[in-house]
């Protein structure tokens, strides 16, 4: 019987994927095959015909799992999933589902990472939280927090609660992106504070702004934009910074810090001059404007499109206002891919740099 670790967080967005990645690599030095499974998955892609979160794919792709991709993601929440239960409960086929994948997955492995969705709870409305699938597939689980002192452990203990309550080992918790400045300080206080409240303390990894970075092409996937200007090579750009600049010129450009991302009204020619010419200024500069995104479907007049592209800035345009663009782009959640490869390779590092691989393998 393979060992089983279910990745879970008190939050969604605390790292779950980032974590689970530089487990799997940093773990098959101790294990001959891992399987992996999301088993209930609330962002997909369509690969092969079947619904399957894109945690999930991103996994396959990279790792080398060798399971079939519809196994790795059983269970796919879909608009109107939740009600639909609501009104005709029936958790059989789900468990049955979720049940069958795992034998498949776990068919052969020596270790299975199981990554759930968001905090203990979540689930709960159809009768099956991430504690009740843990429990479901008999497994440890490794619980992630972000940042800070106070918070991770208030949240990790309720979580931890939670997971007790349907009899679940918590076999060591995660305190994710930790303020570099701040690192020394709070690792030393929140392995005290967890210990205080008999937690076994696997890591607390630093904050890497990087890993929270979207590139131009996830931004033009976020806003559903249409691309101006753009080769690949400049759409791959991370962005650093994002403002909206509706005010005057000068005062847009005190805002203007790293790696910039504008968004403008299309028919405010003085405010993408203004960045252009900024961009292009031979001295020293705190920034670099790496995408200009232009709302109102308004494209400008193309003399100014050709200083766009004399500046090698990607242009997206989008047809919903500044305040629907600025929304979808500030709600945007930051996922790893395939083709992220520095990233990939800075998870890696994450897990090796800053997790007590040993202590884990000892708690499973």
């Amino acid at each position: 019987m393979p060992k089983r670790i279910f990745i879970a967080a008190t939050q969604q967005n605390d790292g779950k994927t980032t974590v689970s990645l530089g487990l799997i690599f940093a773990l098959k030095k101790y294990f001959k095959k891992i399987s992996f499974i999301k088993p209930i998955g609330q962002r997909y892609l369509i690969e092969q015909g079947y619904k399957v979160d894109e945690d999930s794919v991103l996994i396959d792709d990279i790792a080398n799992i060798r399971c079939n991709i519809k196994d790795m993601s059983p269970v796919a929440v879909e608009k109107g999933f939740t009600e639909n239960f609501i009104r005709k409960p029936n958790i059989k086929p789900l468990i049955d589902k979720i049940q069958l994948s795992f034998n498949k997955v776990s068919r052969g492995a020596d270790l299975v990472i199981i990554e759930g969705t968001g905090h203990a709870g979540v689930g709960s409305c159809f009768d099956l939280s991430n504690a009740h699938v843990a429990k479901l597939l008999d497994a440890k689980v490794v619980l992630i927090s972000s940042g800070g002192i106070g918070k991770p452990i208030d949240e990790l203990v309720l979580n931890q609660a939670l997971f007790e309550r349907q009899g679940v080992e918590i076999a060591g918790v995660i305190v994710n992106k930790v303020l570099p400045e701040k690192y020394r300080k709070i690792s030393q206080l929140v392995k005290k504070g967890l210990t205080r409240k008999g937690m076994e303390v696997l890591g607390v990894l630093p904050y890497i702004k990087d890993l929270s970075m979207p590139n131009i092409h996830q931004i033009k996937e976020e806003i559903k934009g249409e691309v101006i200007y753009g080769t690949n090579e400049l759409l791959d750009r991370r962005v650093e910074n994002i403002i909206v600049a509706a005010m005057k010129p000068h005062d847009a450009i005190n805002y203007f810090k790293g790696r910039v991302l504008i968004i403008t009204p299309g028919d405010r020619d003085d405010i993408i001059l203004t960045a252009v010419s900024s961009h292009l200024r031979k001295e020293k500069k705190e920034f670099e404007v790496v995408a200009l995104v232009l709302s109102g479907g308004i494209i400008p007049h193309k003399s100014i499109t050709a200083l766009v592209k004399k500046a090698k800035i990607p242009l997206l345009l989008s047809k919903d206002d500044t305040y629907r663009v600025a929304s979808r782009i500030h709600d945007r959640v930051v996922k790893i891919r395939p083709e992220d490869t520095e990233k990939i390779r800075m998870a890696k590092r994450l897990i090796n740099n800053y997790a007590d691989i040993r202590k884990l393998l000892k708690a499973i």
